[in-house]
């Protein structure tokens, strides 16, 4: 035998934990039964006890107490198994009615003519079953979630966009103005080797020009004589004439 005491104080662990309540021979017929079970299932126990406590139905209050057994059993197992478990975080898996004898309940109702109809009266089974595992998510959140992450891409787009947009004036003016601060060109020292050259070009520049000076002076005695000899040549032709 394991002491109570030693168990309370063991360390708990947080697993999940699913319980199992029946309710057997209730009476009353399973199609109304269900009416009111199927407004229950998938829900938190919480919300499940709220919509029983406010459903007008005859078949509410023991569907209710079923759902309490279930939380109970899942409690105490929980504790049996040293496992953590919130009753808040329960919630319904599977919840079903199913049809039970109709022993020891039959009728007779009176019929039009003196004649009677046969009446059976069913009784029904109720099975409720909780859990703590995480609930499976509806396609309507599914497709809350989808659209969140379509609206959050889109606004990342439009941001990076945005910043690319206001980047690029950034850059061009960046680029100006390295333009406008980038240093004039230092002027290049001249080495004895090129003041050499330079000297030996102005040389010939200076032979050249008394090149050409020479021969406009030649030219422009040549051009004084030419006179001078048509005068001759004139005086010469006059003498033979004669």
């Amino acid at each position: 035998m394991v002491n109570s005491e030693a168990i309370h104080h063991l360390p708990f662990t947080i697993e999940s934990m699913e319980a199992i309540a029946k309710t057997k021979y209730l009476k009353g017929s399973p199609r109304k039964t269900r009416l009111v079970i199927d407004m229950i299932r998938g829900e938190d126990v919480s919300r499940a006890l709220a919509i029983l406590k406010f459903t007008d139905k005859r078949a509410a209050d023991p569907i209710e107490k079923t759902l309490r057994s279930a939380i109970a059993n899942a409690t105490y197992l929980a504790e049996q198994q040293n496992i953590a478990v919130d009753p808040d975080d329960l919630w319904v898996r599977k919840c079903f009615v199913d049809m039970g004898p109709t022993k020891n309940r039959r009728r007779m109702r009176p019929a039009p003519q003196g004649r009677a109809y046969r009446e059976q009266r069913h009784y029904c089974h109720i099975t409720i079953e909780v859990t703590s595992e995480e609930k499976p998510k509806t396609e309507k959140e599914l497709r809350a979630e989808a659209a969140k992450a379509k609206k959050a891409e889109g606004g990342k787009a439009k941001v990076k966009s945005k910043k690319a947009k206001s980047a690029a004036p950034k850059a061009d003016k960046k680029a100006k103005v390295e333009e406008v601060e980038t240093p004039a060109e230092t002027p290049v020292t001249e080495t004895p080797a090129a003041e050499n050259v330079e000297a030996a070009k102005a040389e010939a520049d200076a032979e050249v020009a008394d090149a050409k000076n020479a021969s406009t002076a030649a030219e422009a005695q040549s051009e004084e004589t030419q006179p001078a000899d048509e005068a001759q040549q004139k005086i010469n032709e006059e003498l033979e004439r004669q």
